[in-house]
This record gives structure tokens, sequence and C-alpha cells, in this order.
């Protein structure tokens, strides 16, 4: 039985998920190396553009795992540990348009409460709400160019227990292609990639609450 394994994005080594059970049960960390980052080197060799896993801390959405590092096509590098706003980017949205209503309702009052900004909220290319209706027709969180110069991406919610805990993201340059086209070529694999997070997240989840039982 493996009690460590090699984080294969930053080939560091880190406890695996049996040992990690043995003392502090189910962490979004636990799940990050050994889920998370082989599927998504998976997913960056099939379509070579970088792809970051993000989960929202404190009403931000953070980096905590990315593929810039092994991408041709990487834009920009050093950004594990980033933070960013949660309204303007593909995976903030992707958390918005999929939580509970009631929940994501409770996030955005917050954030426009910081901002100090009147609801409903209106950013660079329109209405929240209208945005978050867009992403939840498309299946998808989205960002164009106007948040972030020269890239554009989208965005797959990961679930636990039915909740959005994470989302995979992926990167392009918005030179290359327009995102209709993006769209077309990888969002049925990005959705894939989620759901197939979501299952062994849940699968594993499940073996550990079945080992703590029994202790």
């Amino acid at each position: 039985m493996e009690l460590v394994i090699r984080d294969r994005s930053s080939e560091k080594w880190r406890p695996t998920l049996h040992t990690k059970s043995l003392s502090s049960g189910f962490r979004d960390e636990d799940w990050v190396c050994q889920i998370a980052i082989p599927k998504m080197i998976q997913l960056g060799r099939r379509i070579l553009w970088p792809i970051d896993l993000m989960t929202m801390r404190e009403y931000r959405m953070e980096v905590r795992e990315s593929t810039h590092s092994i991408s041709p096509y990487a834009v920009n590098h050093g950004m594990v540990g980033r933070k960013l706003p949660i309204p303007e980017t593909a995976s903030g949205r992707a958390h918005l348009a999929f939580l509970a209503p009631e929940e994501s309702e409770q996030i955005i009052r917050i954030i426009a409460e910081e901002r100090n900004e009147p609801l409903p909220l209106t950013l660079r290319d329109g209405p929240l709400a209208r945005v978050l209706d867009q992403c939840r027709q498309l299946g998808v969180g989205f960002r164009r160019e106007d948040y972030v110069n020269e890239t554009e991406s989208m965005s797959a919610p990961i679930y636990h227990h039915g909740r959005v805990v994470a989302a995979i993201t992926i990167i392009w340059a918005s030179t290359a292609m327009r995102f209709e086209r993006a769209y077309e070529l990888y969002h049925e694999d990005l959705l894939a990639t989620a759901r197939a997070i979501s299952d062994e997240i849940s699968a594993l989840a499940g073996v550990n609450e079945m080992d703590d039982s029994r202790a």
C-alpha cells in the first residue's frame, strides 16, 4: 500500500489519501494531487493549452494547481497560490452559476458589500445575472478577453455530494482562437474531465468514511 505519491506537476512527494485519512479525514488537498492533477495532465496532453484547478477561499478564486509549467502554450507562470476575483473569472462564474441559488446569492451579496457596489452587480461584459444565465446554458463558466488581456478561458464545476467544490479551467490565447471555436473544440472534453474528477472524489470520500467508521 502506497503511503506517498509524487506530484507530477511540482515533482514533490505528498501523502496518499489513505495516509491522510488515518488522521485527518477527507479534505480538498487530499484529492488535488491524486485525482485532479493526473486528469489535468491527461487533458492537457490532448489539448496542449494550460489548465488550472481553482477553489473558492475567502471569497476569492485560488489557483490550487496548474499545468502551465508543462504546457507548450503556457501564457502565465507561477500561478499556483494566486487569488483572483470571483465574478470576473471563468472558475468563479462556474461556482456562482452551478451552486445552489441561495448560496450563490449570498456570495454575490458579500462580494457587492466588499466592493461597495449596489446589487445587482454589473460587470464589464454585462449584468452578472445575465452572464450566469449564459454559463448555465453553455454548461461552463467563461471569461472573455476583457478581464485579462490576451487570454480567454472556460471552466467546468467539480462536485462533491452534489455541491460545487472546485473548478477546472482551460486558458488559451485569444489571438489563437475565438471563444466560440474553443468551446466547440474543448467543452465536452472539459466537462468529461470534471465529471471524472467528481466521481472519483465521491468514491474515495466514501471509502475514507467507511474506514473512519470502522476505526
